[in-house]
Parts: C-alpha cells; sequence; structure tokens
C-alpha cells in the first residue's frame, strides 16, 4: 500500500545525498510495504542524478535543502516538517522487508507506549546483524547490538533496549519534538543515540522490534576508514557525553582523550584514530562546540524525568532489557 492512502499515521523519512545509485532499491522496498505511510525524501543538495530518480517515484514528496547539512540535520529537517503522529527513518542504503513498517507501527500502537521502535537490522552481505538496537559500553560510548553475529537467538525476541538506530526506526514526532529532536550540528554519527538517551531520561522507552526486518548495506554511504567517519565519531562520543552523561563519566572520558593523545604524540598508533594530529583536530572540534553543548545539558536536565545517573545505572554496560 503506497502513501496515497487517507490520513496515514506514518511519514517514512529518507535521507539521501548523492545516492542516486541506492535510492531506487531503497523506495522500492517502500512501495511494498502494507502499512499506509507518506514517504519523504529530505535531499542534501546532491549533485548527483537524484532529481531525475526521484521523478520516477510521484509519491515520495522532497525536500530540498540547500547544503549538505549530513544524516543529523536532514533527520531533523525531516521530523519538523512531517505532519503525521509518527515519523520513521529507512536509510537510503536500505531495504524493508514489506511487513516492515506494519511492525513498527504496531509496537509504537500497544500500552504501555514506547517512545521509540527499532527495527533488525540485517548486513545485505551475509544475512548477519547490523544492529539488533543500539547499546552503551560502560563508558557510554554507543555501538550495534549484535553486531556481526548470527540472525537468531537473541535477536528474534522483543526487547527494551537503550537506543534506537538511524538507519531503520520510528519515533514518536511529539515525543522526539519536545526533547530537541536530532541534534543537526553533530552532523553524523551518534546524533540518533543523543536522541534516544534525551528520550530515556525524559522517561520514555525504546523497544526492539525484531519483526520489523531491514537489509542494510553497510557504509555504502560513509566509509569508516576515512577521516570523516572518525572526526565525527570520536568529537560526538564526546558532545554526547557532556550533554547527556553524569559528570564523573565526563570527566573519565576527557581524561581517557587526553591521555591518548598525548601517547600518540610520541608513539603513533593505525589509522587516522592513532595520530595525533587527527586527535588535536577533535579536540579542537570539541573545544569549539563545548560551550553550546553544556548549555543544552543545562537545558535537557530540566526536562529529565530520569536522572542521569539512574539512567547510567540501567543501561551503561546493559544490551537489552
Amino acid at each position: 500500500m503506497n502513501a496515497a492512502g487517507p490520513g496515514p499515521l506514518v511519514t517514512v523519512v529518507v535521507v539521501t545525498w548523492n545516492g542516486a545509485h541506492l535510492l531506487p532499491r531503497c523506495l522500492e522496498s517502500l512501495r511494498r510495504q502494507t502499512q499506509a505511510h507518506r514517504v519523504l525524501v529530505v535531499d542534501n543538495a546532491s549533485t548527483d542524478d537524484t532529481p531525475d530518480v526521484l521523478a520516477r517515484y510521484p509519491e515520495a514528496e522532497v525536500l530540498r535543502l540547500a547544503t549538505n547539512t549530513g544524516f543529523a540535520g536532514g533527520a531533523q529537517a525531516g521530523l519538523t516538517a512531517a505532519s503525521t503522529p509518527y515519523v520513521a527513518f529507512l536509510n537510503n542504503d536500505a531495504t524493508a522487508e514489506p511487513d516492515w513498517l506494519a511492525a513498527l507501527v504496531g509496537e509504537l500502537e500497544t500500552s504501555p507506549p514506547v517512545a521509540a521502535a527499532t527495527s533488525r537490522i540485517l548486513l545485505t552481505a551475509d544475512g548477519r546483524v547490523n544492529n539488533a538496537g543500539g547499546a552503551l559500553s560502560r563508558w557510554g560510548t554507543g555501538y550495534d547490538r549484535g553486531y556481526g553475529e548470527p540472525d537468531g537467538p537473541p535477536y528474534d525476541k522483543p526487547v527494551d533496549v537503550a537506543a534506537f538506530c538511524g538507519a531503520a526506526a520510528i519515533v514518536r514526532a511529539d515525543l522526539a519534538r519536545q526533547v530537541g529532536g536530532f541534534e543537526p550540528t553533530f552532523f553524523l554519527y551518534y546524533e540518533d543515540t543523543d536522541l534516544s538517551w534525551r528520550l530515556g531520561t525524559a522517561g520514555h522507552r525504546i523497544r526492539y522490534v525484531p519483526d520489523a526486518v531491514v537489509h542494510h548495506e553497510h557504509s555504502a554511504t560513509t566509509d569508516q576508514r576515512s577521516a570523516a567517519f572518525a572526526f565525527y565519531n570520536q568529537r560526538n562520543q564526546l558532545l554526547m557525553l557532556v550533554r547527556n552523561a553524569p559528570f564523573s563519566l565526563v570527566a573519565a572520558a576527557l581524561a581517557r582523550y587526553v591521555a591518548v593523545t598525548l601517547v600518540r604524540l610520541v608513539r603513533p598508533g593505525t589509522g587516522h584514530t592513532g595520530r595525533f594530529s587527527h586527535r588535536l583536530r577533535v579536540a579542537a572540534a570539541f573545544g569549539r562546540a563545548l560551550p553550546a553543548a553544556l548549555r543544552a545539558r543545562r537545558r535537557i536536565g530540566r526536562q529529565s524525568a530520569v536522572s542521569r545517573r539512574d539512567f547510567s545505572r540501567m543501561w551503561l554496560g546493559v544490551q537489552a532489557r
């Protein structure tokens, strides 16, 4: 059932940048959904054949942005523009099984309600698990629950998780907006974990839905070996902690970053993260963003129904409940 049905509950937001080669498979999978929906493609100022591809999908609304705002900015633009009670997100390098959206909407319709639901995301290459909900390490860093493991138990059971994965998830639009939505300055990475953390401290639940199956061409849009991946991943880890975590955790993360950076000055490691110059660049960018992050921390604290310390005790080092 396509987006033409009257009064759908959900808008599916697809954020894209120069993804003309990926969009047809993604949008065809949305055409096959059993759940009525709208489609909103947020085009991050693509310079490839994206407009020509989108012309073949008249059911898709298109929001063209003037500049590339990254996934974080595009997702926030989609959340702002959507008029439906629920907003789902699907990566342009992902394809959804026909009942994907129905399973996610069904979870939000259950009682007691949840604020967001996240999918069983499988690697297109080999069918192994890409993400079965987001988790937080004991240090507060985010990671993919089940990554690289065979599909099956325990990832066939619905559970509460610490975070949703923005590659394929759904949120209650009003609750996501109430806590501030996606933080556009993150650009890439950790914007979904950051929003999930805020939903959690506001007293809301996030549910992993194994019946909502998506196949993902992991890193088809961003090379995880690139300098950009290393930069945004490291900077945004630190910013997320400043915005959301107890001060003890923030202090430990900053001390660890400084210590490793000093070691890299005399003993360079491998890859971008092992280079002193890279780590110095991250530190400088973090410093520039720190005042705004501290202001956000105060704002987030005022909205919290669960203390930062209690949330950390509940979810740090715990994959699911």
